[in-house]
This record gives structure tokens, sequence and C-alpha cells, in this order.
């Protein structure tokens, strides 16, 4: 049962990081593909300043790789 939690929790993290490095990256991909899986849902969205909404995305992408970084250290900590 550890074995297999380990391998769930190895996997949140390797996800978690992924998206937050694809937030700091790719910020224009990742608002594209959040108004496009708006739109199937019958919404439409636009931010009002591309720029500050590219800012912002990149920040969220920082805040996602610390609190994973902080989740790692707690795990590890913990035993």
């Amino acid at each position: 049962m550890a074995v297999l939690l380990n391998s769930f929790l190895i996997l949140i993290v390797l996800a978690s990081l992924t998206i937050g490095v694809f937030f700091m990256k790719k910020p224009g991909l990742a608002i594209e593909i959040q108004r496009r899986f708006y739109e199937r849902i019958n919404w439409r969205i636009a931010p009002i300043s591309m720029a500050r909404e590219i800012r912002n995305t990149r920040i969220m992408g920082l805040f996602v790789i610390i609190i994973t970084a902080l989740c790692i250290l707690l795990l590890l900590l913990s035993g």
C-alpha cells in the first residue's frame, strides 16, 4: 500500500511541476487552452490586458512550483 501511495505522490509531484513550468514557459498557450475550454462550455472569455494576463500566468506557474517544492520537502521530512 505504501508503494502505491508513494507512486501516486510522485505522479502528482511530476504533474504539478510540469504544469508550473508550462505556465512559466508558455503562458500564452496556457491562456489559449483555457479560452478554448470555456468556448466548449458556451462561455467566451478574454483578458482586458494580455500583458498583465501573461505576467499573472507566469507568477501562477512560479507559485505552483514553489508550493510543489514545499510539499516535497514536507513529505521528505515527515518520514
